[in-house]
């Protein structure tokens, strides 16, 4: 027995279950004869030495009926829970299995029927389903089905915009794949023990229907029909009808106390849902990761991303090509991060991605990736996310998660995609990556987590490389590994690099060319090199005035950008900066200045740019 059942909780609800199984399986073949037997001489009989429970109307030991009866009362149970759960599985996962629109009418629907009590349903589609065994397992199954449902809905939706789903959605992995191996798993706890309350509640319900003549008809016989008949002489015989209630009440408290002492354990033990296999397959190389008229990786125009009459951003373009390595900063909520979802191909509805030009590898991405696009994208599309401890499953080992690529699009072995899993973990200057490898993720400091997720990223051939803040909540000692880690990759295999970041300084000293970003859009296009004295614009220099460096007078506060960023449902006309901005006149608060080309080779979107440069900022 595992050590966490090793409980007093554990220990009792393996005895009752045990105990409630045995009889099921065996009191049928030892007892059958003797439950069935008519005595007409001992009609009606009071508990003794010969009938502990009494007997029935046609002298039939009660207790022996009660006792033959669990079988077919937990078969039944169990027989309409497993279809209540398959149902309600399918149903609180539609969203993610049939997409958003048509999920969110699914949703409704369950909402609906969630607002009527269980017994209700049970008693409703009885009457639909027919009286019988048969229709009371797809009655009470039908039953369970929609709270079931709503729990998982919620879990599912919980879970599915973790980093690490992101990332199985990169590499290609399909809807359902996705949804078993890396959402279920992590949701397994809580269904579990809300599927053995509904294995207690199907045996009530059962019990309930057999009792009006809905259930289990003669000559078979549950816990609901010898409850019934024992009501009808309850003064006289209470035992009649209090035998088969406290069946009912001891094999439910079986279930529930099993069920929690189980849910415990999936907790640190493997999850439930991983025994999907999917046989290797060998698949075409993916597509060329140049580009057919150059070396550009990436090509982005006018890009905007709405989320109905909120466009969080608005008109973005750029490129960038193979080893070229680019940064975007820019204040929280100004669009850099929803620019690298879109990117890659995961911003779903209600969201909705438009661009006058999408490419990534020559690959038009704007009406969404096709089957061939999006083995490229597993492949030579690579994304680190800002949070190392959500960036993986934490039900997976390390070496199997970042082994999935590869045998979804490289078709490799499972060994073989392992070995190369260990190989690249040793890329990234993990120690001991083999036993690495067979580490759970919070077995990782925060360092290595971003290094084995830069090292999913090299399971392939990336491209491009997105890192969205990659040092967030690291130290300065572990940033500088990490971007030394990028830096080295970009520059050892040609790699084009996207680092977002809200600092600065750090993508200034990283990157050959810095985009910033405020209100969704490029405000400042400029060459990292250029810009401790070169940024035109008013927001790149107060960002750059707000980074406190050796020089900074401790005597005096530290510099800030006045006023708050913008929202993205109350952009200003003209300048979305002006109301932030010391240069700002009448021009600005009308006028949104466009981005254009300046005489040092970038690009600014401002309307006094020949002011700024040199200054000292807002």
């Amino acid at each position: 027995m595992p050590q966490r059942l090793r409980t007093p909780l554990g220990v009792t609800a393996a005895v009752l279950l045990t105990a409630v199984l045995a009889l099921a399986v065996l009191a049928p073949v030892l007892l059958r004869g003797r439950a069935d037997a008519v005595d007409t001489a001992n009609i009606l009989q009071g508990p003794s030495a010969a009938h502990w429970a009494g007997t029935d109307g046609l002298g039939r030991d009660i207790f022996f009926r009660v006792l033959v009866a669990t079988r077919l009362s937990v078969v039944l149970a169990l027989l309409s829970t497993g279809l209540g759960v398959v149902i309600g599985l399918l149903l609180g996962a539609a969203p993610q299995l049939i997409g958003a629109r048509l999920g969110r009418l699914v949703t409704a629907g369950v909402n609906v029927a969630v607002a009527f009590p269980g017994l209700l349903l049970a008693l409703s589609f009885a009457v639909i389903f027919g009286v019988g065994t048969k229709g009371s397992v797809l009655a009470i199954g039908f039953a369970v089905a929609p709270a079931f449902a709503r729990l998982t809905g919620t879990l599912v939706a919980s879970v599915a915009e973790r980093d690490f789903v992101a990332a199985a959605r990169i590499a290609g992995v399909g809807r359902l794949r996705v949804l078993v191996r890396h959402v279920l798993p992590n949701i397994g706890e809580p269904l579990v023990v809300n599927a053995t309350v509904a294995a207690g509640g199907s045996l009530l319900a059962f019990a309930g229907l057999s009792y009006l003549g809905l259930g289990v008809q003669a000559p078979s016989y549950d816990w609901g029909r010898l409850l019934g008949e024992g009501l009808n002489s309850l003064y006289v015989h209470p035992l009649a009808a209090l035998v088969p209630g406290a069946a009912v009440v001891l094999a439910g408290l079986a279930f529930n106390l099993t069920g929690e002492a189980v849910a415990r354990q999936i907790g640190q033990s493997t999850p439930l849902f991983t025994a999907v296999r999917r046989a290797p397959r060998r698949e075409p190389a993916a597509p060329s990761t140049v580009d057919k008229d150059g070396d550009t990786v990436l090509a982005v125009e006018n890009l905007r991303v709405s989320f109905g009459e909120l466009t969080p951003v608005r008109g973005l373009s750029f490129t960038i090509r193979r080893g070229e390595a680019v940064g975007v900063v820019g204040e929280s909520g100004s669009g850099k991060s929803l620019t690298a979802l879109a990117v890659a191909q995961l911003i779903e509805a209600p969201g909705e991605v438009r661009a006058d030009r999408l490419e990534f590898a020559g690959e038009d991405l704007r009406h969404g990736p096709s089957r061939a696009q999006r083995r490229l994208l597993g492949t030579s599309f690579a994304m680190v996310f800002q949070d190392p401890m959500s960036s993986f499953n934490p039900t997976q080992r390390i070496g199997r998660q970042l082994a999935e690529p590869a045998v979804q699009h490289q078709g490799l072995s499972r060994r073989e995609a392992f070995a190369r899993a260990v190989d690249r973990l040793r890329a990234v200057r993990l120690p001991a990556p083999e036993r690495r490898a067979h580490q759970f993720p919070h077995e990782f400091s925060g360092g290595m987590r971003q290094r084995a997720m830069i090292g999913m990223g090299l399971m392939g051939t990336p491209a491009l490389i997105v890192a969205d803040e990659p040092t967030t909540a690291l130290d300065v000692t572990v940033q500088r590994q990490v971007l030394a880690l990028l830096e080295d990759i970009r520059a050892a295999d040609s790699v084009a690099l996207l680092l977002i970041s809200h600092d600065i300084t750090v993508v200034g000293q990283v990157c050959q060319r810095v985009l910033v970003m405020y209100a969704g859009r490029v405000v400042e296009d400029v060459a990292a090199a250029a810009l401790p004295g070169g940024a035109r614009h008013p927001y790149t220099r107060a960002l750059l005035a707000a980074v406190p460096h050796l020089g900074t007078d401790r005597d005096l506060p530290l510099t800030v950008i006045p006023g708050r960023p913008v929202e993205p449902g109350e952009v200003p006309a003209g300048c979305a900066f002006a109301p932030r901005c010391a240069y700002a006149d009448d021009q600005c608060r009308q006028q949104d200045p466009p981005l254009q080309a300046d005489t040092d080779g970038g690009r600014v979107a401002c309307w006094h740019a020949g002011l700024v440069k040199g200054g000292h900022g807002a």
